[in-house]
């Protein structure tokens, strides 16, 4: 009886599963493209459902209208900005982590490295449309609030993400989730 490394592989690119090919693994690159797209796709639209719930649980700080389309903040130390951040942060990580999972069992255990590769892409469209929609949310209703409001008019702005880095915690946990997965599927006791 041979064990799972004593089972001869043809070198190169071309390498063939014996018996028929690889458990669970989806045949033609048609299928492949199609669940990787799904991956992407699914993905996308957990960062828009993400957006809206930021938009509205994010903090919004208290501005007062000083003049025709300018405004101060009431009080200058508020923390309203960094707990946006945080909800974003929070939220970006919970959807890392949902469409880590979803997309290995959809996608990677079948398709490898390509799906791997889909599930990263996703994840970053992904923090980007929740960022971006997060903070078109409310905006232009305060610009037109902002532009004809009297001066001492008191506003709520609208969330804004303070950099680049939180784009990158979806496509982290997406990673970290389904990177783990597959790397607990190929433990040598699994195998057997």
């Amino acid at each position: 009886m041979t064990t799972p490394d004593e089972i001869p592989l043809q070198p190169g690119p071309a390498r063939q599963w014996p018996a028929g090919g690889r458990p669970g693994v989806a045949q033609g690159a048609s299928a492949a493209f199609i669940s990787i797209a799904g991956v992407i796709a699914g993905t996308a639209v957990l960062g828009v459902a993400a957006g809206f719930l930021w938009a509205a649980i994010a903090p919004r700080a208290l501005v007062e209208v000083v003049g025709p389309g300018s405004a101060d903040i009431v009080n200058p130390e508020t923390n309203a900005f960094f707990v946006a951040d945080g909800w974003f942060m929070l939220l970006t990580v919970a959807g890392g982590l949902v469409s880590g999972a979803v997309g290995y069992a959809l996608a990677v255990r079948r398709n490898g490295p390509p799906a791997m590769a889909g599930i990263l892409v996703g994840g970053l469209a992904a923090a980007l449309l929740a960022r971006w929609i997060g903070q078109q949310s409310g905006t232009a209703a305060f610009n037109h609030s902002l532009a004809v409001g009297h001066v001492g008019l008191l506003l709520r702005d609208p969330p804004m993400a303070g950099g680049l880095g939180a784009l990158m915690f979806w496509p982290l946990a997406a990673g970290l989730v389904a990177g783990s997965m597959e790397l607990f599927s190929q433990r040598p006791w699994r195998r057997q």
